[in-house]
């Protein structure tokens, strides 16, 4: 079995049966579920981000919010505490096949989120609609997550297309047109390299694409990246996730290719604490692709997780850390809303409801057209490391255009 754990988070007794109906005594603890990556092969430093702001969720509900119910959106059922219940799926659809059915056989997990590599959460969405329990996508992004309509899986991070749309628009601002794309062999890999290639086959982005498919368990990558060398592309697209994107960096950097030509990353793993470690002055002039950063207004939801998220973990919150926060009290706010812990009536709920997380008051899962069904997006921004330990705060916002604070800096 699969690392697992079970982590319960209880204020006292005295706030659950206080916040009751006069009679009622506290109900025991439901479980929350999170299914994310641990272990390797898949990026386990994201899936310990992703545990940490589960934490913190646990935390409001079980603190700011005195538990479940207890007469909240009008519902009398007594106050009712939660707990976490995390398993690890390794980034590995296997593995998360199986840890979604130990969360909801075992552990009895009402809602599960968590997901950070799309290949894992497919194959578990399958089991999210047969047992009829939600499965929130905190950080899997591949069209299909939303587009196959499943009807227990909701996703409030970004769509690949997005994330295409994104670089597309940085590529024309910036006047390149020869990209070289390094990308791992997953649904996420696979996906942003179709993405892109439709975009320019539809005349949607003036360039040229050379795309590469490694397996995302190569330790060598530079037969390839001496290949882009050659061809002197305007910019490479970094599409490792985990050890492959810091991979992708260090080899490029190695073999001459990265920063002399431009390198944009799919995903923010260089507003990690473990970045500078990993790659020292290599991971300088480093884009990529991130969803949020320290100057953005968040909700009082989001200012408060930021405050706690520093005071237990000694760190600045990123991106993972707040959605999965997010995720939680969404979850939260959805069963108080349907006064139920009834997954069924929970997915009702979320499909209907209006919903405050992080940095939005007016998060929806609407039962829509294509990729738009049950999806709620954040905002896309391109950043840049520009020196060496860079802090998040002072890392320039390159794009979109309305939030800019900066321009591209080219290694000196």
């Amino acid at each position: 079995m699969g690392r697992r754990i079970v982590i319960a988070v209880l204020v006292a007794a005295a706030v659950a049966a206080g916040s009751g109906a006069p009679g009622w005594s506290a109900a025991a603890p439901i479980a929350l579920g999170v299914l994310t990556p641990l272990s390797p092969p898949g990026d386990a430093a994201a899936g310990q981000l992703i545990v940490h702001g589960a934490e913190l969720g646990i935390q409001y509900i079980n603190t700011v919010m005195g538990g479940l119910f207890g007469g909240r959106d009008g519902c009398q059922r007594p106050a009712t505490q939660v707990r976490l219940a995390v398993e690890d799926d390794s980034g590995v659809p296997e593995k998360a096949i199986a840890g979604f059915r130990r969360l909801v056989s075992e552990d009895h997990a009402v809602a599960v989120w968590g997901a950070f590599h799309s290949s894992a959460m497919l194959a578990a969405a399958p089991l999210a609609d047969e047992f009829r329990v939600p499965y929130i996508s905190t950080q899997a992004s591949v069209a299909d997550v939303t587009k196959r309509h499943f009807a227990a899986v909701f996703r409030a991070h970004a769509i690949d297309t997005d994330r295409v749309a994104a670089w597309s628009g940085f590529i024309q601002a910036q006047g390149w047109h020869k990209v070289a794309m390094l990308a791992e062999n997953t649904d996420y890999g696979i996906a942003l390299m179709e993405a892109t290639k439709a975009l320019i086959a539809a005349g949607k982005l003036d360039a040229t694409l050379e795309a590469v498919i490694f397996d995302r368990t190569s330790s060598d990558l530079t037969p390839q990246l001496l290949k882009f060398k050659a061809a002197r592309p305007d910019l490479v697209l970094n599409v490792g996730v985990g050890t492959p994107a810091y991979l992708i960096v260090k080899q490029a950097h190695d073999v001459g290719l990265f920063p002399q030509v431009p390198m944009l990353a799919s995903y923010d793993f260089p507003v990690r604490p473990e970045y500078w470690k990993n790659l020292g002055p290599a991971g300088v002039s480093l884009a990529f692709i991130s969803y949020y950063h320290p100057r953005m207004a968040m909700t009082a939801l989001g200012k408060w997780a930021a405050l706690e998220h520093a005071k237990r973990y000694h760190d600045v919150a990123v991106y993972a850390n707040l959605n999965s926060f997010g995720d939680a009290v969404i979850v939260a706010q959805a069963m108080n809303q349907a006064c139920s812990s009834d997954p069924r009536q929970i997915i009702a709920a979320l499909e209907r409801g209006r919903f405050t997380n992080w940095i939005s008051t007016e998060v929806t899962f609407p039962r829509a057209e294509g990729v738009a069904w049950h999806q709620w997006s954040p905002p896309m921004i391109i950043l840049q490391c520009t020196r060496g330990e860079q802090t998040y705060d002072t890392t320039p916002i390159l794009y979109p255009p309305t939030m800019k604070t900066g321009t591209y800096t080219a290694p000196r």
